[in-house]
């Protein structure tokens, strides 16, 4: 049985080198990156800007391929997959969230949360009983035919996270989820974020500037000169 089969991690980063060629020599983003993520469990990650917590985040969401590593999910090694393969995964396996919702404006809330399970397989009509108990969950239930631009910044953030959601994920991946939020609003979403995944039971990492918001996590891990460390 292979080491990825034994760990209990839902989410492990193995060894994980980033660098881009520049007009003379590389530029090393991340150095050396090691983690594992629990089920259930929320890791924050901090780092000054440009420190490379994007770049992680991507390469952890198979959205962009590391000179060398592996990241792991669910045992299941990624480093020799095909583009046809890692799209498969992501999709079945990881929910995003990002600072600025990407909502598409045209589409009600309901269907924002519909499309990605159709994307996925489900019919329309067994993706919409599900999306309506998810938006009801967040707080939502009397919103769902509103377009985004009905929708404050807040209730739009909501939406977002019951779209990352809506296929079940085991991972959950977030990119200042609230850093474009009032403090008051924020602090809502997050609390909201960290019931959300306490109960659908994913492996959380969340990349953050609010260190109060970070102390609420389980664990704090710090990327500084490319390479990651708990803090």
């Amino acid at each position: 049985m292979s080491e990825g089969v034994m760990s209990n991690a839902v989410l492990e980063l193995r060894g994980i080198r980033q660098s881009f060629k520049k007009v003379v020599g590389r530029l090393d983003v991340i150095v050396d990156a090691n983690l594992q993520i629990n089920a259930g469990e929320m890791v924050a990650l901090i780092g000054p800007s440009g420190s490379g917590k994007s770049t992680l985040l991507h390469i952890t969401g198979l959205l962009e391929k590391a000179v060398a590593g592996d990241v792991v999910i669910k045992g299941q090694s990624t480093s020799q997959m095909g583009d046809a393969e890692r799209t498969a995964l992501r999709r079945n396996s990881m929910g995003f969230v990002y600072q600025y919702h990407h909502l598409l404006p045209e589409f009600s809330a309901l269907e924002n949360v519909v499309l990605p399970q159709m994307i996925a397989g489900k019919s329309r009509a067994a993706a919409k009983p599900s999306a309506a108990q998810l938006l009801t969950k967040v707080g939502l239930g009397q919103r769902l035919d509103h377009r985004p631009a009905k929708l404050s910044g807040g209730e739009q953030q909501r939406v977002a996270l019951a779209r990352a959601l809506a296929n079940q994920p085991s991972i959950l991946l977030a990119d200042e989820p609230t850093g474009n939020l009032d403090i008051h609003t924020a602090d809502g979403v997050f609390d909201l974020l960290m019931s959300l995944v306490r109960d659908s039971g994913v492996a959380a990492m969340i990349a953050t500037h609010n260190i109060d918001l970070a102390k609420k996590m389980d664990r704090i891990v710090t990327i500084r000169d490319g390479v990651l460390q708990a803090y």
